[in-house]
């Protein structure tokens, strides 16, 4: 235990956790001006990044299309006689439910809303048919390519080079060399570690309002301030107790997650009475997202509603990209790195897929059928958790619905926060090899320290417009971490092939 504590890399806790006490302080103290903060440099972002963040998306399918379906694809992760780690429906259960936090829930529910107000939807011939296909892009093959790229990555530098850290910085060193062990490294972990913080950030404070509203109509008791901050505590402890439990311990509560994620999906879809419907016009958005997806991915003119949203997601993911695939290389030992890479494209799609034809139709069509005006309550500000507890309240049983997709978004909130956790522990290390894992302490201290930044912009109200800022702020400079890590990737890989 004591040469573990000596072992802590003291830099890369104490400036990240001051940081976040001195920018939860300024939102809390300065909330207008931290507003126009991020407005602004949003705006400069989108001014002058847009195309970048679309091309580093379309560079990311490329590059795991290109390992997959090459001879580079047959490369195994680990020994030759290594057998994989977890059977293949149990490992691909623990990469969605690892990746995809409540979030999937609560944009699948909500986001054709969002989109509805938009010229670039409402301008279609077929709105609602286009609103699905834009969320099936945003959250399609670009989005799992971040990940999936960086996890074979990582993947491959823990079993195959075995490096003896496990941080962001560490990928890079076929590019740095030992420059990785001084300032270099130190800065590219700190980036890391701010982008994880905006991360998660982004997730708690866009989607556990509907699980705060969702608990506050239940038991018809208090605030959704209130619920949100006994649900945040009650989300520490579960996943922190996960996490100490070890990766038995969470693969068998991503069993849960998933299954409690597909309950939710069923009974939608069961209840709902859209079993035919959806699944047709699922079927007429991908088929838009295929015909159409190059001149998504990469528009002539990059509008508004590019800035807004696809930026953003691309951002969104790119966040995140510090954490899950550091999970998902872990947990990859003993497979191909083509079977890695089908394998989660597989996973992942069919999951987000399934999650936004079942839950966004359902709200489509209540709107449609008269049951529910969307249009109006929006015009009358009202918000999304709200209206989403009202759509669901037009179900039959709907207190049992409620029930689900609470049991759900915890259970992806705490599969999520398990696994980054786990991860970001082992950056506050100075070394710390595969087979050893961060002590308790440590973990307790992440667990409890990515709590504070997103309580502070849900108790300061922060508009979804101010709270995707964040994420593509950070989205910035990791990104450029990000396409280091890759050619450092191929040229450790490269660089084998020749030896």
């Amino acid at each position: 235990m004591k040469k573990k504590f000596t072992k802590i890399d003291y830099s890369l806790i104490s400036i990240p956790l001051l940081s976040v006490l001195v920018l939860s302080c300024i939102f809390l103290i300065f909330p207008n001006e931290s507003k126009n903060c991020l407005v602004n440099v949003r705006a400069r972002i989108n001014r002058y990044f847009s195309s970048y963040y679309l091309w580093v998306g379309a560079l990311f399918l490329l590059s795991t299309l290109i390992l997959a379906f090459s001879p580079l694809g047959n490369i195994k992760i680990g020994k030759k006689d290594d057998r994989p780690i977890y059977p293949a429906f149990k490992w691909g259960m623990m990469i969605f439910t690892s990746t995809m936090s409540a979030d999937v829930i609560f944009y699948s529910l909500c986001e054709w809303m969002m989109y509805m107000g938009e010229p670039t939807i409402k301008n279609r011939q077929n709105p609602f048919e286009w609103s699905i296909t834009y969320s099936l892009f945003h959250w399609g093959p670009i989005a799992w390519s971040f990940y999936i790229m960086l996890a074979v990555a990582f993947a491959y530098m823990l079993y195959v080079s075995k490096n003896k850290k496990q941080k962001f910085s560490e990928a890079c060193r076929p590019i740095f060399g030992n420059l990785i062990d001084g300032i270099t490294g130190k800065v590219i972990d700190l980036i890391a570690i701010f982008s994880l913080v905006a991360a998660t950030a982004t997730t708690f404070s866009m989607s556990l309002p509907l699980l705060a509203q969702v608990a506050k109509t239940l038991f018809h008791v208090g605030t959704v301030q209130t619920w949100s901050l006994i649900l945040m505590a009650l989300i520490v402890i579960i996943y922190l107790s996960v996490s100490l439990l070890g990766l038995k311990a969470m693969s068998r509560f991503s069993v849960i997650a998933f299954s409690m994620f597909g309950l939710l999906l069923l009974y939608v879809l069961l209840v709902g009475g859209g079993v035919g419907s959806d699944f047709v016009a699922g079927g007429a958005a991908i088929r838009n997202l295929t015909t159409n997806f190059i001149s998504l991915a990469l528009p002539n003119k990059i509008n508004s509603f590019t800035q807004n949203w696809t930026v953003y997601y691309w951002s969104y993911w790119i966040v995140w990209c510090v954490a899950t695939p550091f999970f998902i290389g872990s947990i990859s030992k003993g497979k191909k790195i083509r079977e890695i890479i089908l394998g989660a494209y597989f996973w992942g799609l069919s999951g987000t897929f399934l999650s936004f034809i079942i839950l966004s139709n359902f709200g489509i069509r209540e709107q449609i059928r008269g049951i529910i005006n969307v249009t109006a309550l929006l015009s009358k500000d009202v918000s999304y958790p709200v209206i989403i507890t009202t759509l669901l309240k037009t179900l039959p049983h709907y207190e049992w619905g409620l029930i689900i997709l609470s049991g759900a978004m915890i259970g992806l909130y705490c599969t999520v926060f398990d696994s980054i956790t786990m991860v970001i522990s082992k950056y506050s290390y100075k070394n710390l090899l595969v087979e050893e894992t961060p002590s308790k302490k440590m973990r307790a201290f992440w667990a409890i320290a990515f709590s504070i930044f997103p309580l502070v912009l849900i108790l300061t109200g922060e508009s979804v417009y101010n709270i995707q800022s964040v994420a593509i702020i950070a989205a910035l400079p990791t990104s450029i971490v990000m396409i280091l890590i890759v050619i450092s990737f191929y040229k450790s890989l490269l660089g084998r092939k020749k030896n």
